[in-house]
């Protein structure tokens, strides 16, 4: 059996408003213990994902409060996704391309842009333990090392 994103992502999808405060943001992460955050803009579209790195490296070195910093400031854009059909290799791979930790997961519709579905992390990939290749598991390791 081939296993693909959809079999190791996790289904949970947050979102949040663009004009939400960090300080919000922080707080929902923390009470849903998440990583991420899906932001949306105010017709509910998805237009960037907010991390704690985001958080750590553009919210916290500002000298402003974290209750006037918003999500639009700060989030990671335009959103890099991944088709759910599409395989834990190419995931790793699009993952290094981008220097990026947190995947969009979209099941694209016919001649429609994908519709989020969930969120991938190298630590969902590590949970697969079928690599095709041995390298794989080492590139997810140095990816972690810097993850955790």
């Amino acid at each position: 059996m081939t296993v693909s994103v959809r079999d190791i992502m996790r289904k949970d999808l947050h979102t949040i408003a663009e004009s939400s405060s960090t300080q919000d943001t922080a707080k929902m992460m923390n009470d849903l213990k998440v990583s991420s955050l899906l932001v949306v803009d105010t017709h509910g579209n998805p237009i960037g994902l907010v991390t704690e790195r985001d958080l750590v490296r553009k919210a916290c070195i500002k000298d402003k409060l974290s209750s006037q910093v918003t999500n639009k400031e700060v989030m990671s854009s335009p959103l890099i996704t991944i088709d759910a059909k599409s395989s834990p290799s190419l995931t790793i791979d699009l993952m290094l391309k981008n220097n990026i930790r947190h995947l969009l997961v979209v099941e694209n519709e016919s001649g429609k842009s994908g519709r989020p579905v969930g969120i991938i992390t190298p630590l969902d990939l590590m949970r697969y333990e079928d690599y095709p290749r041995k390298e794989q598991q080492d590139v997810l390791e140095m990816i972690l090392e810097y993850y955790i």
